[in-house]
């Protein structure tokens, strides 16, 4: 298994706070990680039935047991373990003693705001980034990616990603969203799933999807708000200075991992997706899912927006740095074109000095500079500077 790259911000966050907390989507590695950063901690995963029951019966015996700290996986599966956790961290000096996993945002968020609020760090971790997957091929063609997906396994264990995500998609309907919600009709979910999929990239319209798949657009907004709880989709809401307009305007959704939406569309190769309407989408969700992994593995939030004015000029991706802004236009053609840079030239002028020299990926063989935007392949240039 490779060094995963959020490695070195756990390893900081624990030398700061007593408890470290590691949220991010089944099978994105955070076992695996927080075993390699902390090998000398006892592990003990509360998804074992015996242990859950005992964690929830007597959890001070539990803890008693572990008197210099663990390693405790899915710690939403026994909550209230954290009330007695905070007992025996909150004293000055302790570091480090507690490393914690969940894949449920809202429970972990909900118990460890109430017991845990200024104890502990909180990192994301996603599956794999493009650097890291550099461990395993020093180059990927953009079209295979968006099929194999980047959950790990899948590159350590050399799965067939057809098998792989009907698997995982199983798991998270039967496991995850009947944690989450009283889903009434499986079906009718399964099809939203699909057609988010189908739309990935796209502003969300609510009654749109509500029509299609026949609930109401507050189950829509409902399920919409499960997906993003268990990390399966993350949203990119639109940049406007007046915040108020951010939260009513709607935003696009992507994939965590873009190979779960080739899947659920029907994608099974990389020919496919040449091929496919969805292409754009697609590699639009590839890039963005990357840049917002390089951020979270730093520690930082992700401060990812898209740009859309009302003449209808659009910027795929606007980065927060600070008070400024980067503009960053994504195309799956190999062929560049000085119209990648109109969206670009529109946000400049409307922006002002706020606006940094821009970014445009694209998937050709070129690296330039045009108009002061660069312009990179992301899949071969090693460090956008993101």
């Amino acid at each position: 298994m490779i060094t995963r790259d959020c490695i070195r911000e756990l390893l900081s966050a624990a030398s700061e706070y007593p408890v470290v907390t590691v949220l991010g989507p089944r099978q994105s590695g955070k076992t695996t990680l927080v075993q390699a950063a902390f090998p000398d901690k006892p592990y003990r995963s509360l998804e074992d039935p015996d242990l859950r029951l005992l964690a929830q019966q007597d959890p001070r015996g539990f803890l008693a047991d572990l008197p210099k700290g663990a390693i405790l996986d899915e710690i939403q599966r026994a909550p209230d373990l954290l009330s007695y956790i905070q007992g025996l961290v909150d004293k000055p000096g302790v570091r480090g003693r507690f490393i914690l996993t969940g894949s449920h945002q809202p429970e972990v968020h909900k118990v460890v705001s109430q017991s845990l609020a200024g104890r502990t760090a909180i990192l994301t971790l996603l599956p794999f980034s493009l650097a890291e997957l550099r461990h395993y091929r020093a180059s990927w063609d953009p079209f295979e990616l968006m099929v194999m997906g980047t959950f790990p396994r899948l590159h350590e264990e050399g799965l067939k990603p057809d098998r792989f995500f009907n698997g995982y998609i199983q798991t998270y309907l039967e496991r995850d969203v009947r944690a989450l919600i009283n889903l009434k009709d499986l079906r009718r979910f399964q099809q939203f799933l699909t057609l988010l999929a189908g739309r990935v990239g796209q502003r969300v319209n609510y009654a749109s999807l509500a029509n299609d798949v026949g609930v109401t657009a507050t189950t829509i907004k409902d399920w919409i708000s499960v997906l993003i709880a268990s990390f399966v989709v993350f949203e990119l809401p639109p940049y406007h200075e007046n915040i108020s307009k951010r939260v009513v305007k709607s935003p696009k959704l992507y994939f965590v991992d873009a190979g779960i939406a080739a899947h659920l569309v029907g994608i099974r190769t990389a020919e496919q997706v040449a091929r496919d309407p969805l292409r754009g989408g697609l590699y639009e969700n590839l890039v963005i899912a990357d840049i917002l992994k390089s951020r979270l593995n730093r520690g930082g939030n992700a401060e990812l927006f898209f740009y859309r004015d009302s003449h209808g000029n659009e910027v795929d991706l606007v980065l927060r740095e600070g008070r400024s802004l980067v503009p960053v236009e994504i195309k799956s053609a190999a062929t560049f074109s000085d119209d990648f840079h109109r969206g670009i030239s529109r946000f400049h002028e409307a922006v002002g000095k706020r606006a940094l020299p821009g970014l445009i990926l694209y998937n050709g063989e070129q690296s330039l500079t045009f108009r002061d935007t660069r312009v990179r392949n992301p899949l071969r240039t090693p460090d956008l500077g993101l």
